[in-house]
């Protein structure tokens, strides 16, 4: 219990100003008066366990059980993610959606752009999960001044909880003015919409020391940061006009919440490997230990760090892993997400 809010990047620390109180029960157990004791405290932290391991910092009773695993340590997570009953409620409590369902709204924002900008891979992958809301609640490319506060506090400035910024990185912002629209475009096709709406120049060395802990080139995403991004970024809501198509079947946030029964446990899968014998076996140990449950596998298809197996590659071993499985394991669903891993 405590008197003021204590930032989640510090929760860590020792001395902190609040007080432990041991309920004798799980937090969900208890009623919202146990919680907050009498006098009623402003704020409550708790504990949350996320499959077996529990989280390392404390978080407050609505946040995400994800707020509060492996805090500023070095641990990074692979294989089983989460269980949790029916799809849960999107980040935000609202799932994004950016399409623009008129044709005529569609090519009216696409003739208003000034300039056109074609999309590198990692670029292509961030604007679909902002168009349909795998990043939620974002609406588009960071402003500066939600990048500052997710870079120093991993959070919105509507304080919600955001681990890593997510820009929109570009050379030469000649011929571009605060207020007008570009045009993104993905293999030649037209896929968005940018509403410039904030252009400014980051400090990547502040950004590589905050976000990755540390700024040595050696580290993969900070060298990618520093010498392959674009010295400026352009922040603004973003509209989709026409979904990135990518070498490899993906589906929407909605799409995948789709197949997902109502009401039936889900366990979840992420990975960014090709997947394997020991994987699959966790996948069936995992599933028969929850009762009547749904196991979504969801890796990740997105460009990683140079060295590691393509894509497309990664993807087909999940594909035929999918077709000789599926006649023995019905409960299974497949579904490839295509994130820009920054590792």
């Amino acid at each position: 219990r405590a008197q003021a809010p204590i930032e989640a990047t510090k929760r860590h620390l020792p001395n902190l100003p609040w007080e432990k109180v041991p309920l004798g029960k799980p937090f969900w157990q208890c009623t919202e008066k146990e919680l907050k004791g009498d006098p009623a405290a402003p704020i409550t932290y708790v504990f949350k366990s996320f499959g077996d391991i529990h989280t390392t910092v404390p978080v407050e009773p609505h946040e995400s059980e994800r707020a509060g695993r492996f805090v500023r340590q070095a641990k990074t997570e692979c294989g089983i993610h989460t269980r949790t009953t029916s799809a849960g409620s999107p980040h935000g409590g609202a799932l994004v959606d950016l399409m623009v369902k008129d044709a005529a709204k569609a090519k009216e924002l696409v003739d208003s752009c000034v300039k056109a900008v074609e999309l590198s891979e990692r670029q292509a992958c961030d604007v679909f999960c902002l168009l349909h809301g795998a990043f939620s609640p974002l609406r588009g490319f960071m402003d500066e001044t939600a990048y500052k506060s997710v870079v120093k506090d991993m959070r919105l400035p509507e304080k919600q909880l955001f681990g890593l910024p997510v820009t929109f990185d570009i050379r030469d912002v000649s011929g571009i003015k605060e207020g007008e629209k570009l045009l993104l475009k993905w293999k030649g096709e037209d896929v968005a919409v940018l509403e410039a709406s904030s252009i400014y120049k980051p400090n990547k060395v502040v950004e590589a020391k905050e976000v990755y802990g540390t700024s040595s080139l050696e580290h993969p995403t900070v060298f990618s940061l520093v010498q392959e991004t674009g010295a400026y970024y352009v922040g603004g809501n973003l509209h989709g006009i026409n979904s990135v198509a990518f070498p490899y079947p993906v589906q929407t946030p909605a799409e995948v919440r789709a197949v997902l029964p109502e009401g039936k446990p889900v366990v979840a899968f992420q990975n960014r490997n090709p997947i394997h014998r020991a994987h699959f076996e966790l996948l069936v140990r995992a599933q028969r230990d929850v009762k009547d449950s749904t196991l979504l596998v969801h890796p990740t298809c997105g460009p990683t760090q140079p060295g590691d197996i393509d894509g497309v590659v990664r993807i087909s071993t999940y594909e035929a892993l999918k077709e000789e499985t599926k006649q023995e394991f019905p409960m299974f669903r497949w579904a490839y997400l295509p994130y820009s891993m920054k590792m």
